[in-house]
């Protein structure tokens, strides 16, 4: 038996070791608070971990009202380009910083303008390096995105915190109860103590 589990063990082990960090495509928050900084989030899974690859990362803005997209970063091979002028010294890079096999596509934005209202896309240009061939792959991910004055709390959020306030409340009135309840308990067992005793 101690040696099945010293096995089993010694391959969690060996298993833990080969096995890459899982990926989960989580879509980015769409408000910003004007005068901030605000992480755009592109996040895309590659579906075959054990393939090599690397991938360029190519972000476009399109300001609401206008038809058009524009460039205005690129990141790839551990060096960023800032595409437009309106982006300078305000983009930072956010995503995958120790591999070329870019994952995570992020980027920072500091200090959010109402100009920086409208639609942002975000380009995976992936290379698959096969023993034979590369395969190239392109994925899109749009983020639209809405500069607030000041930051907005969701429904979900003021439900929530008014359910923590009851769970609170009701769990303090319970553990009320149950201390009268052993107090009771406790007394009447005293009681019937010394009537014995008597």
């Amino acid at each position: 038996m101690a040696s099945q589990l010293l096995l089993l063990s010694l391959l969690c082990t060996l298993f833990v070791h080969q096995s890459h960090a899982a990926c989960a495509e989580v879509a980015s928050d769409t408000e910003a608070v004007a005068g901030k900084g605000f992480k755009l989030g592109c996040v895309s899974c590659k579906l075959r971990s054990e393939v090599e690859s690397t991938a360029i990362i190519e972000w476009y803005f399109k300001p609401k009202g206008e038809a058009d997209f524009f460039p205005i970063y690129t990141y790839g091979s551990g060096i960023a380009t800032i595409e437009h002028e309106d982006f300078i010294d305000r983009v930072d890079w956010n995503g995958s910083k120790t591999s070329n096999d870019i994952q995570d596509g992020s980027i920072y934005v500091l200090n959010i303008t109402f100009n920086d209202t409208g639609t942002f896309r975000c380009y995976f240009n992936r290379i698959l390096i096969y023993p034979n061939h590369e395969y190239s792959t392109l994925v899109s991910k749009l983020v639209h995105l809405t500069v607030v004055a000041k930051a907005t709390r969701g429904t979900a959020s003021i439900v929530s915190e008014v359910m923590m306030y009851v769970t609170i409340i009701g769990l303090q009135v319970w553990l009320l109860i149950e201390m009268i309840y052993c107090y009771k308990k406790i007394s009447a067992a005293g009681e019937e103590a010394l009537r014995e005793a008597a």
